[in-house]
């Protein structure tokens, strides 16, 4: 049955049919500038989706449909939600599971001359392949990417706590690290970073506000939440610093950790 998933900044999600959805652009009528910009976002999203092709977490690309991208649904929403919805019932090993998975798909995206440019838990989608499996992470919404070789921008930067005003407007691999050590912070807490509370705030223009008032002060002042305690701590630092060239470099540092996790706990 047909039923409206999601609405965002440029478009809406529809499922269509079971396992199906139709992202669709929003209509703005004499805002020729708005009309343009989401225009371009759905044709880098196209465009980057058929490059990126087959990946086990990446959203999958079904074609197109008019002006809307068809694509696999997910079963279970996007991380941040979930993270919400499911704190107390979500395991430790489900959540390293959910890190490496993030910087896997990372590093693919990259490996194929591709920068996401908005990077966090609201563009992954949390999906069951198999019933009673593990919930997997699939990267979505590349309206904002960035792929110098086929010319595509666009035009996007991500939201506090997943951007810092170190990079200023600049769209690139380390931008990408940031937002996936912000990511994997929140994934693994619970809460973003500089945040002293669980989740996302009421409205836009309370989150506005924590951003400059918060969050980006903190960022560009290299001061960043205490992660000692946590098991990947050392790695989300490192992201935050840019300490990272690569997030393939990003995948063995976490492998690597949790190898000595599992070394010291047997």
């Amino acid at each position: 049955m047909a039923g409206m998933l999601a609405c965002g900044s440029s478009g809406t999600v529809e499922r269509v049919a079971p396992g199906l959805v139709l992202k669709q652009p929003l209509v703005f009528a004499g805002d020729v500038e708005a009309s343009n910009r989401v225009a371009n976002s759905f044709s880098v999203e196209r465009q980057i989706l058929k490059r990126l092709g087959h990946h086990p977490n990446i959203v999958r690309y079904l074609g197109s449909q008019g002006d809307g991208i068809l694509l696999a649904e997910a079963s279970h929403g996007n991380l941040q939600t979930y993270l919400e919805a499911h704190a107390a019932t979500t395991t430790l090993p489900q959540r390293l599971d959910w890190c490496r998975q993030a910087a896997e798909a990372l590093a693919y995206v990259h490996d194929c001359g591709v920068v996401h440019s908005d990077f966090c838990t609201s563009n992954l989608l949390v999906h069951k392949t198999t019933p009673g499996g593990a919930r997997d992470l699939l990267l979505c919404d590349f309206g904002g990417s960035v792929c110098e070789e086929l010319g595509l921008d666009g035009v996007s930067m991500p939201d506090g706590p997943f951007y810092s005003p170190v990079f200023d407007d600049e769209s690139c691999v380390l931008l990408d690290l940031f937002g996936l050590g912000s990511t994997m912070y929140t994934i693994l807490t619970g809460f973003w970073p500089h945040k002293d509370t669980p989740g996302r705030f009421a409205t836009d223009e309370e989150r506005l506000a924590w951003e400059e008032q918060v969050a980006y002060p903190n960022f560009e002042d290299e001061r960043y939440p205490e992660v000692g305690h946590l098991l990947l701590g050392d790695v989300i630092l490192k992201c935050w610093t840019r300490e990272f060239d690569t997030a393939q470099e990003v995948v063995v540092a976490l492998k690597e950790a949790m190898l000595d996790h599992q070394r010291k706990a047997g």
